[in-house]
């Protein structure tokens, strides 16, 4: 907690997505938390304009990359990691169970036996508690299920990163009706987040600006202690559970979640180009 990396966020409109670039503040070593590739889904057209400007950044301010986090597979949006590794090099991570994820999804889809579901598509899977450094950053790797089975919170020096675990105070908490998804371990999982250091840093991967607000993308482990709409201080793991369902089976299914499991189970990698050269998404009927 006496690191406190310079956090620099990249926010995409379409799908209320953040990107982080998160700098060593002792050295020039850098990571990118949750990047975004975009997708016209109508017209069939993706682009990269979002990753070049975090590829600017990190190329203007000479910083090195060494690792793109992945939080979880992302229903919401497609990740751009490989091309930004192609262009500046670091590993691509994600939480282990990555490979449940594959698993159900790589079913879904009927991906094929060429498909491979134990995450070696990812350079490195972490487990709960792993360490790993960015320059002399101090990270760790906490698994925080309940939305994905995949999901993790990234903890780099007071800052952590969250995933679709949290939202800001007024926004409550993410879905968990998801294919291996569940209210109850979700309210577990931020307990865990919870019981960090109340000055602990909290940054989002979504703001959907409740009530027309400003855009926010920062709180703190206290202040969603003190005031998230969905689990302060008070409430107690079964109210969570019954108010987390019955809002879930309200809620429609997440715009891009199609096309974004498909890219995001393979790392952010497209489906191979078929025999004339176009690479195709699936549109599985009447099964999510």
């Amino acid at each position: 907690m006496t690191q406190r990396p310079e956090v620099t966020p990249f926010f995409d409109e379409d799908t209320n997505t953040f990107s982080y670039v998160v700098k060593d503040p002792a050295s020039q070593a850098c990571a990118v938390v949750d990047s975004v590739m975009e997708i016209d889904y109508a017209a069939g057209r993706t682009s990269l304009a979002g990753a070049d400007k975090i590829i600017e950044f990190i190329t203007e301010h000479d910083l090195k990359l060494e690792w793109l986090i992945e939080t979880h597979v992302h229903a919401d949006h497609l990740s751009a990691a490989p091309y930004i590794q192609e262009k500046l090099g670091g590993k691509i991570g994600i939480g282990a169970n990555i490979t449940v994820v594959q698993e159900t999804f790589g079913k879904i889809f009927n991906a094929g036996t060429e498909f491979a579901r134990d995450g070696s598509q990812f350079d490195a899977l972490f487990n709960d508690g792993d360490e790993y450094r960015v320059g002399e950053l101090v990270c760790h790797a906490i698994h925080t299920p309940g939305h994905t089975p995949a999901c993790m919170t990234h903890v780099m020096g007071d800052a952590a990163f969250v995933g679709d675990t949290l939202f800001m105070p007024d926004g409550g908490t993410a879905r968990a009706d998801f294919p291996g998804g569940d209210a109850r371990v979700l309210y577990q999982s931020i307990q865990r987040v919870l019981s960090l250091p109340d000055e602990t840093r909290l940054f989002m991967c979504h703001d959907y600006q409740p009530g027309g607000r400003e855009l926010e993308y920062l709180t703190t482990v206290k202040a969603e202690k003190e005031s998230n709409i969905h689990v302060h201080n008070g409430i107690d793991e079964n109210a969570f559970v019954e108010m987390r369902e019955a809002r879930d089976a309200t809620l429609d299914m997440p715009r891009l979640i199609l096309p974004s499991l498909q890219v995001n189970m393979r790392a952010g990698h497209l489906p191979d180009a078929e025999d004339n050269g176009t690479v195709y998404l699936k549109l599985p009927l009447n099964l999510l």
